[in-house]
C-alpha cells in the first residue's frame, strides 16, 4: 500500500458510504505518484527494543532471535492499525499481542487503542457491506480505487470542482464547465471553487447533461458529488435515455436519498474516516447504483438529475457527476469479523462486544444473503464485473483484447478477477462462520457480560450445522481433480480456473476448510511427492523464492483483470501473482505443514526461512540483498512492480513470525481465557514465549514436551498488569480458563478449578504461575 500525504482542508467534505484513509495497494501497478509512497523498514540489523517478546528454543537461539528481528522489523507498520479493512485478520493479532510499554507509539496511543477506534469505526452501510476504507477515486467509493488511466471509454466523467475532492491520480485533471447542459425548473448560479451552485427556481427542477456515449456495463455506479441548501423536501433520482429507447420515461428511472441535515453520515476529512451529522457545507459522495435497474442496459445515451424539490427555493451545488466500476471486495466482511475476534480475544474488552457484536452479526447475515450461501453452500459473486471471467480476451491472431468492466479484483490479489462461484471468498466465510459460533458460546455462557441483547443473535449450533454443509459442499464443487487441489473459482460461463494458488490452498488447510483427505493432497504437491502436469513450478521449483512458494504454481498468460492487458510482457515469476511470491502467506504454509506433517516438517521449512534472513540482514536488508537480483527477484513496492512482496506496502509481513506463537505453541486468545496445544518439534528440549499481553496481564508461557508452565510477568519490574493496555477489561479477579489438550494435569498444587470442558480455571490476581503435566495413564 500507498501511503498518501496527510492534506489540510479548509471545508469538510462528507461521503455517503466510504471514506478515505490515504493508503492504497493495487499489486499490478507499475509507479506511484511519489507523493504516495510508503517508506521502506528500517535495516534488519536495527536493535530490537529490550521489552519487545522473545522466543527461547535452546540449541537454536540464532533462529529464534532471527524471527525476533524479522517480528520487529514489521511490527510498527502493523500497530498503527492504518490499514484498509482486508488488512484486519492479517494485521491485528501480530500487533496485540506483545506487550510494549506505555508511550512507545508515535502518538502516545497503544496498539489496543488504535485498533479498537480502526474496528468500531469500520463503515458498515445500510446493507451490511463492510467498507474497503481506501482512499477515494472514481471507482466505487466503497471499494478499491483505481487512477482513470485504467477505466474505460465509454463511461462519464463531469467535474466542476476539485477542492476536497477526489485527489490526482484518482480523477481526470480536467474541470468540466456547464457547457451542453439544460436546466428545467432551474437557472445557473455560477462555478465557484466548491462546485457548480444550481438556484432551484420551479418545483420539480431537472439537470440535463450533455448527450454521451455510454456502455450500462461501464458504468455499474453513477457517483454523484452534491449538497443541497435551503431546498426542503427532496425525492431526487436519476432518469437515462438509450440508443433504443431514446425518449425520457420514468421507466428508466433510479430514486436515491437525499442527505438531511443532522443525519449521520459517514465523510472524509483528509485522510481520516469520521462519522458525524451532515451539515450545510458537506459535500456528501453518493453512489447511485443503476445498474440493479433492469434497464440499465446497453448504450446509455443521455443522463438527467431530477431533483424532485416541491417547492421553488434554494440551491444545489453539484461537485461531480462521474460513472463508477464496482470495486468492492468480498473479503472485507470476512477480514473485519476476524479482525474483530481477535481484538476481543486479546483485549478482553467487554464494552467493545457489545458495541460490536451486533455489526459482526450484520456483516455475516450480508455475506449470506449478497452471496446467496444458504441456497447454494458457497458464495456466489454477482456483482458486475466480479462474474468471475477475465477481463482480457485473447484474439485468432494472439493478440490480447481489454474488455473494461470485467474481471475486476474482489480482494487482495487485484489483478486477479475472482467473484462468481468464488472459492477464496468461500473459505474466508468459514472462517468468518467459526469466529461467531465461538463468539456466540461465549456470549451464551456468560450473561454476565450482557451482550445477549445486542441485536438479533445467531444459534451456534445451526451455525455448526450450516458450516459443516458449506464444507462439505465446497470441497465438491471446487476440487479440480485433474490437478488435486483447488480451484479459485468458477466464472459464470462454468469454467474453472486454475493456475495452482498455493496461498488459497493452503488457507483452506488453515481455516480448516479442507477435508483431511484434500489436505493431504495439496500438501503431497507442494512437498513435491507428486507433480501436477502441465505446471510451470514443479518440485523443488515451488520453493524457488527461499521464503516461502510461489503464490502461482502455472504460468498465467490469459486470466487478469481489464486493466492488466499486456502479462506476456512481464516474466514468469517477475509478478507476484504469477510465479512470484509474498512473503506473509508463509504463515499460511507452516501453520498447513504443522497440521498436517507435522512439527518437525514445520520447523524444516522455517529455519530455512531464519537461514534466507540471516543472509538478508548480512547484506543489510530487504533492497540491499534483493539489488543483484538473487535467483531472478525482483522487488516489488515503494513505486515499482516486481516479483516478490516483503516490503512497503507488503505489511502482512509480520504474520510469519506469528506462527511461532500460534501454531508451535498453540496459544489461542479467549473472550474468558485461552487454549494452548503446543506443537514441539523433536530437536527443540522446551520453548519458551515471554511477554504476551493477554487481557489485563503480560504473560510467559513456557514449554517442554510433557509440561507447561504459565506464569505471570511484571511491566518494568513494578505491577503485573500491562501497562499499555488503556482500554477497560473485565475485572482482574474473573477465572481465567485455560483449555489444554487432553491428558495434562496441573501440578503446582494451588486450588484446582475445572469447567465442564476440562478447561481449568486461575484467578491471576491469587496465583503468580501455573504448572501442568502430561499424566502417565
Amino acid at each position: 500500500m500507498i501511503i498518501a500525504k496527510r492534506r489540510k482542508f479548509a471545508q469538510r467534505t462528507r461521503i455517503a458510504s466510504i471514506a478515505c484513509v490515504g493508503i492504497t495497494l493495487l499489486i499490478g501497478m507499475a509507479s506511484y505518484p511519489s507523493s504516495c509512497r510508503s517508506q521502506a523498514p528500517q535495516r534488519p540489523s536495527e536493535p530490537v527494543p529490550v521489552n519487545f517478546p522473545r522466543f527461547l528454543v535452546p540449541g537454536h537461539q540464532k533462529e529464534m532471535d532471527g524471527l525476533r528481528s524479522l517480528f520487529w522489523l514489521h511490527y510498527p507498520a502493523a500497530a498503527r492499525a492504518a490499514s484498509p479493512t482486508l488488512w484486519d485478520e492479517w494485521l491485528s493479532a501480530p500487533s496485540l499481542w506483545p506487550a510494549l510499554v506505555a508511550g512507545d507509539s508515535a502518538d502516545g496511543r497503544t496498539s489496543r487503542e488504535r485498533w479498537r477506534q480502526a474496528l468500531s469505526t469500520r463503515i458498515v452501510d445500510r446493507e451490511g457491506y463492510v467498507a474497503t476504507h481506501q482512499h477515494i477515486s472514481m471507482a466505487h467509493p466503497l471499494g478499491w480505487p483505481l487512477p482513470p488511466g485504467y477505466w474505460g471509454s465509454r463511461g462519464c466523467q463531469w467535474h466542476f470542482s476539485f477542492q476536497n475532492a477526489i485527489p490526482s491520480p484518482y480523477r481526470y485533471d480536467k474541470l468540466s464547465t456547464p457547457e451542453g447542459w439544460t436546466l428545467s425548473g432551474a437557472l445557473s448560479a455560477d462555478v465557484k471553487a466548491d462546485g457548480w451552485h444550481i438556484a432551484l427556481s420551479s418545483p420539480n427542477a431537472v439537470l440535463t447533461a450533455p448527450a454521451k456515449d455510454m456502455d450500462a456495463a461501464q458504468a455499474p455506479f453513477l457517483l454523484l458529488n452534491w449538497r443541497g441548501v435551503g431546498i426542503g423536501t427532496l425525492r431526487p433520482y436519476i432518469e437515462w435515455t438509450t440508443r433504443e429507447h431514446p425518449q425520457w420515461s420514468a421507466r428508466r428511472r433510479v430514486d436515491f436519498e437525499p442527505p438531511t441535515l443532522g443525519e449521520k453520515r459517514v465523510y472524509h476529512r483528509g485522510t481520516k474516516v469520521l462519522w458525524d451529522a451532515v451539515e450545510a457545507n458537506d459535500i456528501v459522495y453518493q453512489p447511485i447504483a443503476v445498474f440493479r435497474h433492469p434497464q440499465w442496459r446497453g448504450d446509455i445515451t443521455r443522463l438527467r438529475i431530477g431533483f424532485g424539490n416541491r417547492e421553488a427555493k434554494g440551491h444545489a451545488v453539484v461537485q461531480a457527476l462521474v460513472s463508477s466500476f464496482d470495486t468492492r471486495h468480498n473479503a472485507n466482511n470476512q477480514a473485519f469479523i476476524a479482525g474483530c475476534a481477535s481484538y476481543f480475544g486479546w483485549s478482553g474488552d467487554i464494552a467493545f462486544l457489545r458495541d460490536n457484536m451486533p455489526r459482526m452479526r450484520t456483516a455475516l447475515r450480508y455475506l449470506q444473503h449478497e452471496f446467496e450461501i444458504p441456497q447454494h453452500g458457497y458464495a456466489w459473486t454477482k456483482w458486475p464485473g466480479h462474474d468471475g471471467r477475465s477481463g482480457i480476451a485473447r484474439q485468432a491472431d494472439g493478440t490480447i483484447q481489454p474488455l473494461p468492466g470485467r474481471g475486476i479484483g474482489s480482494n487482495y490479489w487485484d489483478l486477479l478477477p475472482f467473484g462468481g462461484k468464488d472459492t477464496y471468498a468461500t473459505i474466508l466465510y468459514f472462517g468468518a462462520l467459526r469466529h461467531i459460533i465461538d463468539l456466540e458460546r461465549l456470549i451464551l455462557a456468560h450473561p454476565e457480560w450482557k451482550v445477549l441483547g445486542s441485536g438479533p443473535r445467531f444459534n451456534p449450533k445451526q451455525l455448526e450445522e450450516h458450516a459443516a454443509h458449506v464444507k462439505s459442499v465446497s470441497n465438491r464443487v471446487f476440487w479440480n481433480t485433474a490437478t488435486q487441489r483447488f480451484a479459485a473459482n468458477i466464472d459464470s460461463d462454468g469454467q474453472a480456473h486454475d493456475y495452482g494458488f498455493t496461498w488459497l490452498n493452503l488457507e483452506a488447510i488453515h481455516y480448516d476448510f479442507a477435508t483431511p483427505e484434500h489436505a493431504a493432497q495439496i500438501m503431497a504437491w507442494l512437498d513435491g511427492r507428486r507433480v501436477v502436469a502441465g505446471d510451470t513450478a514443479q518440485g523443488h521449483d515451488i520453493y524457488h523464492w527461499r521464503f516461502g512458494p510461489r503464490a502461482t504454481t502455472k504460468r498465467n498468460l490469459d486470466y487478469y483483470t481489464f486493466w492488466w492487458n499486456k502479462p506476456e510482457q512481464t516474466p514468469w515469476g517477475h509478478q507476484v501473482q504469477d510465479g512470484g511470491a509474498v512473503l506473509g502467506f508463509s504463515y499460511h504454509d507452516l501453520m498447513a505443514r504443522l497440521k498436517i506433517l507435522g512439527p518437525d516438517n514445520a520447523w524444516t521449512r522455517l529455519r530455512q526461512i531464519a537461514m534466507w534472513f540471516e543472509d538478508v540482514q548480512n547484506a543489510g536488508g530487504y533492497r540491499a540483498y534483493y539489488k543483484t537480483n538473487p535467483g531472478g527477484a525482483t522487488l516489488q513496492g515503494g513505486g515499482t512492480a516486481g516479483g516478490l512482496g516483503v516490503d512497503n506496502e507488503f505489511k502482512e509481513s509480520v504474520l510469519l513470525p506469528q506462527v511461532l506463537l500460534d501454531g508451535f505453541m498453540g496459544f489461542v486468545p479467549r473472550g474468558d481465557g485461552f487454549a494452548l496445544e503446543p506443537r514441539l518439534p523433536r530437536e527443540w528440549p522446551e520453548f519458551t514465549i515471554d511477554r504476551i499481553s493477554w487481557h489485563d496481564q503480560i504473560l510467559r508461557v513456557r514449554a517442554t514436551h510433557n509440561s507447561l508452565e504459565i506464569g505471570r510477568q511484571t511491566s518494568s519490574g513494578a505491577s503485573p498488569t500491562v501497562s499499555n493496555v488503556a482500554i477497560p477489561v473485565a475485572t482482574p479477579n474473573v477465572i481465567c480458563w485455560i483449555k489444554l489438550p487432553q491428558g495434562f494435569k496441573r501440578v503446582d498444587g494451588a486450588p484446582l478449578a475445572r469447567r465442564s470442558d476440562g478447561a481449568f480455571g486461575v484467578r491471576w490476581s491469587q496465583t503468580q504461575s501455573v504448572r501442568f503435566e502430561k499424566s502417565n495413564r
